[in-house]
């Protein structure tokens, strides 16, 4: 019997350098992987396949990855919330300030952003003389019907709305928006296919508020005919295929980026926690090894503290609660989550892309990510926070 795969082949791979590790353990200066000059020709397949081909495959040395395509679904914001007088008046969000990006010399210029959620509403002012690099991965309308690529998007590079500034790396001015979630939700095929296209594109840094749809999966096998506990094994293991998938791809960008034209990705770590009963642990795309999980961090006046809902194992935090930004058919709303931390961190990936740009040289994905790491600050955290919840601590703008 024939089953539907996702094949990432690379030209030519080599054994990663000895002391070379990914993004989830090590130190903020350590290496990631070194691979051959070829290993940036990525091509990606959905194939059927049988158990014996499948079999050959996975010791084809060309092939990175085989995963079974599994639903991808919204890192759903935890409050959707009216913007209050105040809010509304002050000259900065809070999470805009909180990261430094109010101090920072660097505006996101000459750096390239790719938001892959959504969609975005491209007649919404905070978009305003952006040039948007547009594509559908789905079967629904190109814009976005939901709003959450649009707030997104607004945090990561939008304009000032009503004189309050939204924007991390406002002066982003080319963005590659791809949608990759419908009403429906989407798949991990869908995102494999949307990151290398915006990688075609000249993405410089990737951001992805999303997460795999693991129940969703155990259900479509169920309907299948499957009984649960079969179902549950058979998703696990496609679960860490997926992980493997998505950790390959980024293994990959990195090798890449030795050309001088780096693609991080940035990712929200989810929300499924429930702090202080229990704590879930970062879930893929962003459990990938070299993707930059992002963890949320509420404001307190004993300093900034861990959101209850943010999942733990992150790599480093950002403003999550109370994020104001651009709402779906004009104006702002308030919106709670991972997702909203995340265009944070890949806004100041793009202040830090910028002064990487400025220095003469090409950007590259390790020392951006190093830079992220390096420079988080842990002064601002509330005592007593834990570095698998918060990571390297709050992400800061040069």
């Amino acid at each position: 019997m024939e089953q539907k795969y996702i094949v990432l082949r690379a030209r030519r791979l080599l054994v990663p350098e000895a002391g070379s590790l990914g993004m989830r353990g090590i130190s903020p200066a350590a290496p990631m992987a070194s691979f051959g000059a070829d290993a940036h020709t990525m091509s990606l397949t959905v194939e059927s396949l049988t158990k014996a081909d499948h079999d050959d495959a996975r010791r084809d040395p060309s092939v990175m990855a085989v995963a079974s395509p599994m639903p991808l679904t919204l890192i759903e914001p935890k409050k959707v919330q009216k913007v209050s007088a105040a809010a509304a008046g002050a000259p900065a969000t809070w999470g805009v300030e909180a990261v430094g990006a109010t101090t920072s010399s660097f505006d996101g210029s000459g750096v390239k952003v790719a938001v892959l959620d959504t969609g975005i509403d491209p007649n919404h002012s905070a978009f305003s003389g952006v040039n948007l690099t547009r594509k559908n991965f789905t079967t629904e309308s190109d814009d976005d019907l939901h709003g959450h690529g649009t707030h997104c998007a607004g945090t990561i590079f939008g304009r000032d709305v009503n004189g309050l500034r939204i924007g991390v790396a406002r002066g982003v001015n080319d963005a590659i928006i791809g949608k990759v979630l419908g009403q429906g939700g989407g798949t991990s095929e869908q995102l494999v296919n949307a990151i290398l296209w915006s990688v075609d594109q000249g993405a410089n840094v990737i951001s992805m508020s999303l997460g795999i749809d693991f129940p969703g999966f155990v259900d479509q096998l169920v309907g299948s005919g499957f009984k649960v506990a079969p179902a549950t094994s058979i998703a696990l293991e496609q679960y860490r295929a997926n992980v493997n998938l998505f950790s390959r791809v980024a293994d990959l960008l990195v090798a890449r980026s030795a050309m001088g034209n780096a693609s991080l990705i940035v990712a929200a770590s989810g929300n499924e926690s429930r702090r202080p009963q229990y704590e879930i642990a970062v879930a893929p795309p962003a459990a990938g090894t070299g993707i930059v999980a992002v963890g949320a961090l509420a404001e307190k006046s004993g300093g900034h503290k861990v959101a209850r809902f943010s999942n733990t194992q992150c790599n480093i935090s950002a403003p999550g609660v109370d994020v104001i930004s651009a709402k779906l058919g004009g104006g702002l709303v308030s919106m709670n989550g991972t997702s909203m931390a995340t265009p944070h961190v890949a806004g100041v990936a793009a202040l830090w892309a910028q002064k990487q740009l400025d220095g003469g040289g090409g950007i590259l994905s390790d020392v951006l990510a190093g830079q992220l790491l390096a420079t988080a600050d842990r002064s601002s955290l509330a005592p007593g926070s834990e570095r698998d919840d918060v990571g390297e601590g709050m992400v800061q703008a040069p």
